[in-house]
């Protein structure tokens, strides 16, 4: 399996050496030189993070919060110079998987990411990446079936977020109300169509960024983008 990983290190020329070795066993690697490039990447989880506590602009731990807020299942390693037990505590308490003190030898990085990517994803047959989706200004955990909002949890019902999901999965693709019914309520169910109405309608309110198109006398669309 191909993983993910997103490095915050400020120093540029360890951000290039561990880049290089975390790309050596090829990993897809994205580094970041400031917590605020970072913060741009979060709606878009990796499988990894590996985050320097002090950074420029911001520190790990302000950063790790907004990590978990919108992706909670994804591991953070945090390295740091500094290696007093208040900070692996912390560190711990915020919900880092793992803490490297400065300096440390490339090789004990990579070793610790391969036994902590294995550790998570050895029994998921679908990696967090995929797992996790971003539309609009929303993040939508497909494993806990949770929506995030700016870190914050909207509350949607089963048939809302089948519904959600539905969209999601096929941007762009023109539904029938028949189609939706069939879909989210199954063959067996009796009664109007109309049922698609309102479990759009409730599903807009919640969610007013989706674009959901209404394709009038047929049905809906979720535009891309």
């Amino acid at each position: 399996m191909s993983y993910t990983i997103y490095l915050v290190e400020d120093e540029q020329n360890l951000n290039e050496l561990l880049t290089k070795y975390l790309e050596s066993e090829d990993w897809n690697v994205s580094s970041f030189l400031t917590g605020e490039a970072a913060r741009e990447a979060i709606n878009k989880p990796p499988h990894l993070w590996i985050l320097d506590i002090m950074l420029p602009d911001t520190d790990g731990y302000t950063l790790i919060k907004e990590i978990k807020a919108a992706s909670p299942d994804v591991p953070v390693i945090f390295i740091s110079a500094r290696d007093a037990d208040i900070d692996r505590v912390l560190g711990l308490e915020l919900g880092s998987s793992d803490y490297i003190a400065k300096p440390f030898l490339p090789r004990e990085l990579i070793i610790r990411v391969q036994k902590l990517l294995e550790l998570v994803y050895k029994n998921s047959d679908t990696p967090q990446q995929q797992s996790v989706t971003s539309v609009s200004s929303y993040v939508i955990h497909e494993d806990v079936r949770e929506v995030y909002e700016e870190g914050q949890l909207i509350n949607l019902t089963s048939k809302e977020f089948d519904l959600l999901l539905l969209f999601t999965h096929h941007q762009g693709h023109a539904f029938s109300r028949e189609d939706i019914l069939v879909k989210i309520w199954g063959h067996d169910y009796f009664g109007t169509d109309r049922v698609v109405d309102d479990l759009v309608r409730r599903l807009r309110k919640k969610m007013p960024d989706l674009k959901v198109e209404t394709i009038y006398g047929f049905g809906y669309r979720m535009l891309k983008g």
